[in-house]
């Protein structure tokens, strides 16, 4: 879709009440967002970003903050058999304070609206601290984007370590075949391989603080690679604990981004 005015029918969010004769009577009509039950028509994946602060909204919370915002918007919304309402899918779970800059979720429609159109209705119910970077169409009947998120991109700003010294900690850490960490899994400690989740992790620059840019993976069988356990990792490489300035999740990249051919 090119998003020009006119190419694709507006969906009203009024349902006609006037009657064919000897046909069922229809719904009464409303004023305002209508989540239909249909076939799927339209999935948007909207590319977001979050502003880093100790009040950000995570897990539940956040996702009915989203879903509330977009049911406002009077937007054609698909919705699901049995569910109540719309739902915004994000592609990973939210952390719950660091910065995002290019996180990805989906909005599917049960009628086609042009971009410009679905730009024009997310914009002013955006939550508060939150950007919508982008929007672009893809196929309403590909997987689930959970399921193709692959990896994510961090970049943490550390404290109290040279560079020098971190940039061998990262070495010696990547050459490592294993590295078992133990986590918090309900109210038990279990062991884990953190290594395989560990896909890169360079030093940037040699200026205070040190910036590390770590990879991680998501692995379905394995998990998922925490940004704070690759930090604590590296400090017990470097012989104390490190401490973290500020930790960005720059974006999220599915299979197809790491399959795609650099350039």
């Amino acid at each position: 879709m090119d998003g020009r005015p006119g190419q694709v029918s507006e969906a009203s969010a009024t349902v006609s009440t006037t009657a064919t004769p000897g046909a069922p009577a229809q719904a009464a009509a409303v004023d305002g967002p209508v989540a239909i039950a249909s076939a799927p028509r339209q999935r948007w994946r909207l590319v977001l970003a979050r502003a880093s602060s100790p009040d950000a909204a995570s897990g539940r919370e956040l996702t009915e903050a989203w879903d509330g915002a977009v049911e406002s918007t009077g937007l054609p919304l698909h919705r699901g058999a049995g569910r109540p309402k719309a739902r915004v899918l994000f592609g990973a779970p939210v952390p719950g304070t660091i910065a995002l800059e290019h996180e990805l979720a989906d909005v599917v429609l049960a009628e086609l609206v042009p971009r410009w159109q679905m730009r024009e209705a997310l914009e002013p119910v955006v939550l508060v601290g939150w950007r919508l970077i982008d929007l672009y169409d893809v196929w309403p009947g590909e997987p689930p984007l959970a399921g193709q998120i692959a990896a994510a991109d961090y970049r943490i700003e550390i404290d109290g370590v040279a560079a020098t010294d971190l940039g061998a900690a990262t070495a010696r850490l990547l050459g490592v075949r294993s590295l078992p960490r133990d986590k918090l899994k309900g109210t038990e400690t279990v062991r884990y391989d953190l290594r395989p989740l560990v896909a890169d992790l360079a030093v940037v620059g040699d200026g205070a603080p040190v910036v590390v840019r770590v990879r991680t993976r998501f692995d379905p069988a394995l998990g998922t690679g925490r940004p704070e356990e690759v930090v604590a990792a590296l400090g017990d490489v470097v012989g104390h604990p490190l401490e973290v300035r500020s930790t960005v999740r720059e974006r999220l990249l599915t299979h197809a981004d790491l399959d795609a051919p650099a350039g």
